[in-house]
């Protein structure tokens, strides 16, 4: 065997064990920083199950009707709350990917008409992406007051970054050969960001605002913990004063709810990747 393909695959060995132990440093450091305890985890998954339990009502099969009708005895109003979240969420979703898709171009290496500009943009981008959308929640609430208006507001920045980075990202992506093609036949550089670049990621940004719709519909039951509208108000007060069975109900409403979005959404992008295909 040669001496060299012998040496080079020993130095890459010596690589990949120094990468492991690097991993696994940083995950002990992680775990001890975090405090995570096995015994404390193990001593404590007990507990998780006896509150599900209690979360749990009695339903026997002889009354079933009757016991389902008591379990979601408020029905009325939680589907209100819910549909009021999915409102929020669409309206985020929108006003955040708009706002992004306006933006994004300015932001993209390569594309940006200014070097300075992109850069600030960009930091905007990361600025809304990582302050969470309880704090935008709690600010917006502050200017606002309660109620859903505070929830879209914070959801929207949130989706607003997230959705700025992939759309600025993905423009990278487009092949410069049409752009060249708009700006040869006289076009500015807005005209060459709409003819030459947006028909190429339009499959991708459509795909990104169906995933960030899917995230939004969780974020805006969440935010409701705050006072920032929809369903999460509900979750939160049947948690505070103890309504087990009330928080059971709820969740459930939400997994389906979110299950079936997850479901028509993933419809949506196989449709859009395989007319893509297509053509």
């Amino acid at each position: 065997m040669d001496a060299a393909y012998v040496s080079l695959r020993a130095e890459r060995r010596r690589r990949n064990l120094l990468g492991w132990i690097v991993v696994a440093a940083v995950f002990a450091t992680s775990a001890i920083v975090a405090e995570l305890d096995p015994a404390k985890l193990w001593a404590g998954l007990p507990r998780i199950t006896e509150y599900v339990e209690k979360t749990l009502p009695v339903l026997r099969l002889g009354h079933l009707p009757e016991d389902l009708a008591e379990w979601f005895w408020d029905l009325g109003h939680w589907l209100y709350l819910l549909a009021e979240t999915l409102v929020m969420a669409y309206l985020a979703t929108m006003l955040g990917t708009v706002a992004a898709l306006l933006g994004c171009f300015l932001a993209a290496r390569g594309l940006a008409p200014h070097a300075t500009t992109a850069w600030l943009i960009r930091r905007g981008f990361e600025f809304a992406r990582v302050v969470p959308e309880l704090v935008f929640a709690l600010l917006f609430i502050y200017a606002f007051g309660l109620g859903p208006m505070a929830g879209v507001m914070a959801v929207a920045l949130h989706s607003f970054g997230a959705q700025g980075k992939l759309f600025a990202e993905a423009a990278e992506t487009a092949l410069p050969g049409p752009v060249d093609g708009v700006r040869s036949a006289g076009g500015n550089w807005a005209e060459a960001m709409r003819f030459g670049v947006l028909p190429q990621i339009l499959p991708n940004l459509a795909s990104f605002t169906l995933w960030r719709f899917e995230i939004n519909v969780r974020n805006s039951a969440i935010i409701g913990f705050v006072g920032a509208g929809g369903i999460g108000e509900a979750v939160f007060t049947a948690v505070r004063l103890l309504h087990y069975e009330d928080v059971s109900a709820l969740l459930i409403l939400l997994v389906v709810t979110v299950s079936l979005i997850d479901q028509l959404c993933g419809r949506l992008r196989n449709r859009m990747i395989g007319v893509e295909a297509a053509r």
